[in-house]
């Protein structure tokens, strides 16, 4: 029964966030011809009022991003192309991150600069993770919670510490920068405002599962060390 318990808290946890922000998308993507101009052109006039004119808006097979290493703005064909209130306000919130990388925004600065490490790191964290038994077994050697503590931290920790960034990111792109935006452009109808500010809330909470996830794997490696 407590196991029961504890799997509807994990689903809950992980995936109620994930399926909330899919029915939110999916809600406010129709009409899909609500606004006058697309997705994209919505970006483009954001981009070129606060004087960033040389990023570009790319259409994405990867989602809806901004790649701050290319210095774009990239759309989903959905959103690229489309018209709908969400089409119109993803756009705005990936202006938001342009526009952070553009001020230098310290928390992007941080996890832009992680990203870049966070694969080779977590490739030592398991190979020390792997190589454990192994030097034990030869060495002889009382290392194995050591090393294993410190190849869990390389694997998972990385993980945790830009996911701990990223939301605080999400959430300056989504109210800090891209609802100004829109408000000062005058991007929505009045009406669409209040569900505007459910879509940014969605944007910025994309990633929320990946850092619960994150969060209880760590949790879970340390309670098994502390068997």
């Amino acid at each position: 029964m407590q196991f029961l318990i504890l799997l509807i808290v994990f689903i809950a946890l992980v995936a109620g966030p994930s399926l909330w922000v899919r029915r939110v998308m999916q809600r406010y993507s129709r009409p899909e011809n609500r606004y006058e101009i697309t997705g994209a052109e919505t970006a483009r006039g954001m981009l070129d009022e606060l004087g960033l004119v040389d990023v570009p808006v790319e259409v994405s097979e990867g989602g809806d991003h901004y790649d701050p290493t290319a210095k774009a703005v990239r759309l989903s064909a959905q959103n690229h192309q489309g018209r709908s209130l969400t089409a119109t306000t993803i756009a705005a919130h990936e202006v938001g991150h342009a526009l952070q990388d553009a001020e230098g925004y310290p928390p992007l600065k941080w996890r832009t600069r992680l990203v870049q490490w966070v694969g080779p790191v977590e490739k030592v964290g398991a190979m020390l993770l792997m190589a454990t038994p192994l030097i034990v077994g030869v060495t002889r050697a009382p290392l194995a919670g050591v090393l294993m503590l410190f190849g869990g931290f390389l694997s998972l920790g990385s993980a945790v510490v830009i996911h701990l960034l990223t939301l605080p990111t999400e959430l300056d792109a989504s109210f800090g920068r891209a609802l100004p935006l829109m408000e000062r452009q005058g991007v929505l109808y009045q009406a669409d405002e209040r569900h505007a500010r459910t879509l940014l809330k969605a944007a910025a909470m994309t990633y929320v599962s990946a850092s619960l996830m994150s969060l209880l794997n760590v949790a879970r490696w340390w309670a098994i060390l502390r068997r």
